[in-house]
């Protein structure tokens, strides 16, 4: 008997294909999870659930800089909690089964954002709506009550020319402002990204340094910003 368990998606996509299996796991989705062990697993076929966090991700770039872009492959149950928030701060969306469509979004305003474990706003998206804070008016305020140090990627904002600061691990953000391309650097995955999408927004050339940690958690992202027009490459450096 697991207690306390997460309940995220990926937890209830990992015991469904255990059960495929041929495990005996009731409970996912819950915070207690039930395991009867048995002889052996067998294998089985299986889809994996698409990943929220990428597409939370590409939601924001969408509503940063997209003149009206699609992302595909969403589950939006997985991400109402961001969804909403986005749409507090004025993104119009059209949301379909498996897409959503981003509107140019202007007259965006400030929110105040807590993260919560699942059905919660996530952690690993405070980070990338955060850029999209600097485009809103008025002061926003975020609280990461599950990784409350999360906050390496304000200082390097504040270098592209944000107003952010951080009291008491609170993160508060007074927009909007225009960003300016610089050098920064990637602290980890999630810092990458919120860096990617000020670099999007910014005027001129930035220039991300510790990008292994950006690759981690994003497959072909440069390809795909790409393919919606963005000017951006990476760079091999020995």
């Amino acid at each position: 008997i697991i207690e306390n368990a997460a309940r995220e998606p990926e937890i209830i996509d990992v015991v469904n294909l255990l059960n495929k299996m041929g495990a005996n796991i009731k409970g996912a989705g819950t915070s207690v999870i039930r395991i009867e062990g048995v002889e052996a697993l067998h294998g089985c076929r299986h889809t994996i659930i698409p990943d929220r966090i990428e597409a939370g991700t590409y939601l924001s770039i969408a509503a940063a800089v997209g003149e009206g872009v699609t992302v595909k492959n969403v589950i939006f149950e997985h991400i109402e909690g961001f969804l909403a928030k986005m749409e507090e701060m004025g993104v119009k969306m059209t949301i379909g089964e498996e897409d959503i469509y981003v509107f140019p979004s202007k007259d965006l305003k400030a929110v105040s954002i807590k993260t919560l474990p699942y059905p919660g706003f996530a952690t690993d998206l405070q980070q990338p709506i955060t850029p999209l804070l600097i485009k809103a008016s008025g002061e926003a305020k975020i609280i990461d009550t599950i990784y409350p140090k999360r906050v390496n990627h304000i200082p390097e904002l504040n270098r592209m020319g944000a107003v952010g600061r951080v009291e008491n691990d609170v993160i508060s953000i007074t927009g909007p402002t225009p960003l300016t391309g610089c050098e920064v650097a990637a602290s980890d995955l999630r810092a990458g990204a919120a860096l990617v999408i000020a670099g999007l927004m910014a005027q001129g050339t930035t220039k991300i340094s510790n990008i292994e940690h950006i690759l981690r958690g994003y497959s072909h992202i440069v390809e795909n910003l790409q393919q919606l027009g963005a000017d951006i490459q990476m760079i091999e450096e020995d």
